[in-house]
């Protein structure tokens, strides 16, 4: 990335990883420059939490008010009626429209952590949901209105419709309706609220570029799209996935002390890079505490869980976390200390099956009842639910001692010797 920018927003979002592509880096840079600048980002109601692959977005709006503009979240409680398609291989599941209200007032706590809905002066934050204009529709209106500016071919070469079709992946008229409706959304955000630019990952690019398209054909308006990479870890995995489930952002969904683990759980290679999307500390630390090696990475990675869990949860509850962890990994548990188990290189080799582990610790006595237990949701690794039986552990995820327990009453630790 050569342009170097005038405005705090895009330094921020260039110098801490965040920016993928912009539709006009100049003219947008300028506009940042000379006021307030309402941008949004679209976020659909498909559950009643966002988790961590949200939370980069997140970020991205909680930095665009920290450097003086206006966020505008924009609730898809029309939009998650019909199902966003891209690079997705089927159909979501049409929700109720109760189903969706319920997961918007989910989301809006989420949101309550990072935005400030109350701020005083031309920054303050605002929530809308494109129900607002996408309920009452005419059919034959918005076909006449918007329908004509769209282009059946050049929609059908857009990579994420294109990526389902050459698979050969049925994609329904009601889905490929989606784009039209985001298009719409930005058109109708910029003709009623002023905004300015929309926000989104890099698979998004599509679908913003549309909006500002149709935004200049029916209101002859400049608009601008910024897009974040879309964030894999360092060996391959997508963000906001682990091997239990999605890390939802909603403690009622996920208790602070998994969430905390999630982040004391990354790779040595993801700290740094993680330090300065998901945390506000001076990129200086985050490049310091990213580049320290050995077991004094550990700390850094307690850092990042502390930094990540306090605007997720709350400082309490990321000390809480901590404090958990530590008497748990640290000091065997409250009171009862935790049978450990110790590794070596020869135990583990390529790696070891978590059915193996189970069995190792003592916790069953065969590999047909560790099975068993998997299968029945009684199994956990580092408090949280383990469902795949096959899962392999390497030495690298024994750099932290691994928690099994059986039931809520049966523990063991896994340590490593190397």
């Amino acid at each position: 990335m050569t342009y170097h920018p005038k405005s705090d927003f895009m330094r921020v979002m260039i110098e801490r990883g965040f920016l993928a592509d912009c539709t006009d880096y100049q003219s947008l840079d300028e506009a940042l420059v000379e006021g307030v600048v309402p941008a949004y980002i679209g976020f659909d109601a498909t559950a009643k939490s966002l988790h961590v692959g949200s939370l980069i977005q997140i970020m991205m709006l909680r930095w665009l008010q920290k450097t003086g503009h206006k966020p505008i979240t924009l609730m898809g409680g029309g939009t998650t009626k019909v199902g966003d398609p891209s690079f997705r291989a089927d159909e979501r599941p049409l929700l109720t429209p109760d189903q969706i209200d319920d997961n918007i007032a989910g989301i809006k706590k989420v949101f309550a952590n990072y935005i400030d809905y109350d701020a005083d002066g031309d920054n303050n934050a605002v929530m809308i949901n494109n129900a607002e204009w996408l309920d009452d529709l005419n059919y034959l209106d918005f076909l006449r209105d918007i329908g004509r500016h769209f282009s059946v071919n050049r929609m059908l070469a857009f990579e994420s419709v294109k990526s389902r079709l050459d698979r050969e992946q049925s994609l329904s008229f009601l889905e490929f309706n989606y784009m039209i409706l985001q298009a719409y959304d930005f058109l109708e955000l910029n003709r009623r609220y002023g905004c300015l630019l929309q926000m989104g990952g890099s698979d998004q690019w599509g679908n913003i570029v549309n909006g500002i398209d149709l935004t200049r054909r029916v209101l002859d308006n400049q608009i601008f799209g910024l897009t974040s990479p879309l964030l894999t870890t360092s060996d391959g995995k997508k963000m906001g996935k682990s091997q239990s489930g999605a890390i939802w952002l909603n403690s009622d969904m996920l208790s602070s002390y998994e969430f905390w683990q999630f982040w004391r759980n990354t790779t040595d290679a993801d700290v740094g890079r993680f330090l300065k999307l998901y945390t506000e500390l001076p990129l200086e630390e985050c490049e310091r505490l990213g580049a320290l090696e050995g077991s004094d990475i550990n700390d850094a990675k307690i850092v990042l869980a502390n930094e990540v869990t306090k605007l997720a949860h709350g400082e309490d509850a990321a000390k809480a976390a901590e404090a958990t962890a530590r008497e748990v990994f640290e000091k065997g548990g409250t009171g009862d200390d935790l049978p450990t188990i110790t590794l070596s290189a020869d135990d583990i080799g390529d790696g070891i099956s978590i059915v193996q582990l189970i069995v190792k610790s003592g916790l069953v006595k065969s590999g047909k009842e560790a099975k068993r237990l998997i299968s029945e949701n009684g199994a956990r690794v580092n408090d949280a639910p383990l469902e795949n039986a096959g899962q392999m552990i390497s030495a690298a995820d024994l750099a932290t001692p691994l928690k099994l327990s059986a039931g809520k009453k049966r523990h063991a630790l896994v340590r490593f010797d190397g």
